[in-house]
This record gives C-alpha cells, sequence and structure tokens, in this order.
C-alpha cells in the first residue's frame, strides 16, 4: 500500500506509539515506515532508543512476551533505513520518503541474507546487538 499524505504516516507512527494499533496488525510496512519517521528527526542512536522503547511498549500493552523483541533486527532494519534514505534528495516529503523506503526494503526476510537462522533468532541476538555472520552491509 502507497501512502498519500504526511498525515497518513503521523497515523501510522501515533497508533503504533499509543498501541492503537493492534499486535496482528502492525506489520514489516509499518515498522519501515516508523523507522523512517524516527530517523527523519533524529539520529540513529537516539531513532534506535525510541523504536526499542515503542516496541517494548507496544509489547507489554499487547502482553506479548518482551523475548519477542530481538535487538539485532531492529539495528539491522534501522540502518537499512539510513542506507536507502542516504539515497534520497534531502528535500524529499516524508510521505515520498516512506513509499520510497518500503518499496526497496519489502523483503522482511532481508536479514537472512546476512544472518543464519542460529545467530539470528539467539539469545544474543535478541538481547544485544550481534554483527552478521553471513556478510556485511557495512
Amino acid at each position: 500500500m502507497a501512502y498519500t499524505t504526511d498525515e497518513e504516516i503521523d497515523r501510522v507512527v501515533d497508533d503504533f506509539e499509543s498501541c492503537q494499533t493492534g499486535k496482528d496488525e502492525f506489520h514489516h510496512q509499518q515498522h519501515i515506515v516508523v523507522a523512517v519517521c524516527y530517523l527523519a528527526s533524529a539520529p540513529i542512536e537516539v531513532a534506535t532508543e525510541r523504536m526499542r522503547s515503542s516496541l517494548f511498549r507496544f509489547l507489554e500493552h499487547h502482553k506479548v512476551d518482551n523475548r519477542k523483541y530481538n535487538e539485532t533486527l531492529t539495528v539491522f532494519w534501522l540502518e537499512m533505513v539510513v542506507l536507502e534514505l542516504n539515497k534520497l534528495p534531502a528535500d524529499v516529503r516524508l510521505v515520498e520518503r516512506c513509499n520510497s523506503v518500503v518499496a526497496k526494503l519489502n523483503n522482511p526476510k532481508l536479514a537472512l541474507d546476512f544472518y543464519s537462522q542460529e545467530l539470528l533468532w539467539s539469545d544474543e541476538a535478541r538481547a544485544r546487538f550481534v554483527e552478521p555472520d553471513l556478510r556485511r552491509w557495512r
């Protein structure tokens, strides 16, 4: 689904942060949109912390075991979004940035090009960022 207005993007972020989005309604595309928005207003370290805390709040609100959270995946996707955002002109509107990045990163299994399943789903990768074991992106 392509977005048409910045207001639609704001709604995705607001609904996620306020936990109005259902636990089964927050999919890969919405994750990417939120990441683009966070990175539009903050450096990656701040955006990562905001994403982490928002995801934990979302999991807690929906009574999902917080062991589902994966720090490596969170950092991986934020870094992928940064790489795509860096390819765009600085004056591109938020909605256009979101649509472009969502289109480029539309494969939710992309991390498996860089990580073995064993490493990606390990307790270590869930708890802290680990470097990829198959190939590097940076």
